[in-house]
């Protein structure tokens, strides 16, 4: 059985698909890109920027799941110029602890919804 997850702290999906579902214990979240979860407009800025608002995003979607970043299994990243790696990277170390972050997979892609900078998603174990 699965179930899906909405919530008002993460923006609302930009086409035909739910913020995540949580199927036998894990949850499985969109990718998340910077759009402020006020406006749902996306927000321009650098890289940083937009990564750490991202990243807040994501934590909405794993609350509101019953998750966190210390249950992430994995991430996926996707990036539109592979120069931004270390930048990225600099903000994703705020929300993990290297001894404990989960496996990922970092793409570099020709072009993002509302071309943003960066996407992030995962999977987590679901604790509540």
């Amino acid at each position: 059985m699965k179930k899906i997850i909405k919530t008002d702290q993460a923006p609302n999906p930009v086409g035909p698909y739910n913020q995540a579902t949580v199927v036998n214990g894990l949850v499985y979240t969109a990718g998340q890109i910077a759009i402020d979860p006020a406006t749902n407009e996306v927000v321009h800025g650098d890289v940083q920027a937009q990564t750490r608002l991202v990243m807040s995003n994501l934590k909405a979607v794993l609350a509101a799941a019953g998750s966190d970043f210390s249950h992430v299994i994995k991430t996926t990243i996707f990036i539109k110029d592979m120069n931004d790696f270390a930048k990225i990277n600099s903000v994703y170390a705020e929300f993990f602890d290297e001894a404990t972050a989960p496996s990922r997979s970092t793409v570099e892609v020709s072009r993002l919804p509302k071309d943003v900078l960066v996407e992030i998603d995962c999977i987590a174990e679901v604790i509540g």
